[in-house]
């Protein structure tokens, strides 16, 4: 065999070779949206091919790893959602108040000059706290009747001795005892009447000023206090707020308040991006004058941060016995078009898995799912995009 046929015989199986491996490189090429195998798994009915290919050490098709610390810094946010349809829900604008326990005016108890104020505005003060003082002739008259009246009461309680010690010998008679008794009583009521006065007006020790204090612990929103200022009794002098205490006041048309009672669900959706849950705690019967419509008064979960009262927002009420159909409802953010089909991404275990959905009807920013997706799964709601990023780049380096 000569020179030329060697060389004709390595071109062919190099050639050989290089058809093998495009072969493989095809059979081995991942299919986004093709259907994992299914594995059980707590964390969301489609979390289970995850899992499995977690314990293969590769991701499996439409899979994304993602670390805790990961999700955290790019800001990805899950919610498990429910069953629920475009129609069920009510869509309302609302804002962030003050329950009736979060927020105190604080006013003058009495006439006088304000000649202290320890607070401005946006400081913190603690229930009990004084925010300013005020010179009043009133403090002078509080302490004056209150000692008056403690004089009177000892005086009162000596002649009961004496006419117990009399009668006792009897050399009174017992109506002189009772009359004795009567007034000692009346003595000691006065007593606790002036004293009562004197600490609702918040005397100070000297008897000349009567102490602005908080009634609740939070900020000072509103100083309307200057020094040297004369004010009336009952004037407003500060604000204070407590920021942990918060309601949602939602406006709905009298048609949905009819369909809403106390105890129903809701979603807060926070300006920032994210939401909170929220139950109804009550619905006003009447309806604003101005705007025409309903009142809902939402209590949100625990102390969610980004809630300012005076801020408005969204929510989404959920009133119980509306019908669902079996579908769920999305902010359209959540879905996302991969290779050409709307996909959705659920919690896994190590990650998220984009799930092939099918979309309904979509309205004011939100989507029907109407096949793909059960009821309990742990969804994407903010962040998808990134993932559908990540998840593109991985792809293209596969």
């Amino acid at each position: 065999m000569d020179m030329t046929d060697n060389r004709k015989q390595l071109f062919a199986a190099a050639g050989g070779l290089a058809l093998v491996m495009g072969a493989g490189g095809v059979m081995l090429g991942r299919t986004l949206l093709a259907p994992a195998m299914p594995t059980p798994s707590t964390e969301s009915p489609h979390a289970g091919a995850a899992g499995e290919a977690e314990e293969a050490g590769h991701g499996p098709e439409g899979f994304v790893a993602a670390s805790p610390a990961r999700i955290e810094a790019v800001g990805i946010r899950t919610e498990t959602v429910s069953a629920g349809s475009l129609g069920s829900e009510i869509i309302a604008q609302a804002s962030v108040t003050a329950p009736p326990d979060g927020r105190a005016a604080l006013t003058a108890r009495a006439d006088g000059a304000v000649v202290k104020i320890y607070k401005r505005l946006g400081d913190p003060v603690n229930a009990g706290e004084t925010v300013a003082l005020i010179e009043s002739r009133d403090a002078a008259t509080f302490v004056a009747q209150s000692r008056a009246a403690a004089v009177h009461a000892q005086a009162a309680r000596a002649v009961l001795a004496r006419e117990r010690r009399l009668f006792a010998a009897n050399i009174t008679a017992r109506q002189d005892l009772e009359a004795a008794q009567e007034a000692s009583a009346e003595a000691e009521a006065e007593v606790g009447r002036t004293r009562a006065a004197v600490a609702a007006a918040h005397v100070s020790s000297d008897g000349r000023h009567l102490a602005v204090k908080s009634l609740i612990g939070g900020r000072i929103t509103k100083a309307d206090a200057r020094l040297g200022t004369y004010v009336l009794a009952g004037a407003e002098l500060f604000d204070v707020a407590d920021p942990r205490r918060v309601q949602i006041e939602a406006a709905v048309s009298p048609a949905d308040a009819t369909r809403i009672h106390a105890g129903d669900s809701a979603v807060i959706e926070l300006p920032g991006g994210g939401t909170v849950d929220a139950v109804v705690r009550s619905a006003t019967p009447a309806l604003n004058a101005e705007s025409r419509t309903a009142t809902v008064v939402l209590s949100p979960s625990g102390t969610p941060a980004g809630l300012a009262q005076g801020q408005a927002l969204r929510v989404r009420i959920k009133p119980r016995g509306a019908p669902a159909d079996g579908r769920i409802v999305l902010p359209e953010a959540a879905v996302q078009s991969v290779e050409g089909r709307d996909v959705v991404f659920v919690r896994a275990k190590g990650g998220f898995q984009a799930l092939p959905v099918t979309v309904g009807a979509r309205s004011g920013g939100r989507a029907e799912i109407v096949a793909g997706l059960s009821p309990g799964s742990t969804v994407v709601m903010a962040g998808a995009f990134v993932l559908k990023s990540e998840l593109g780049a991985s792809e293209a380096e596969h």
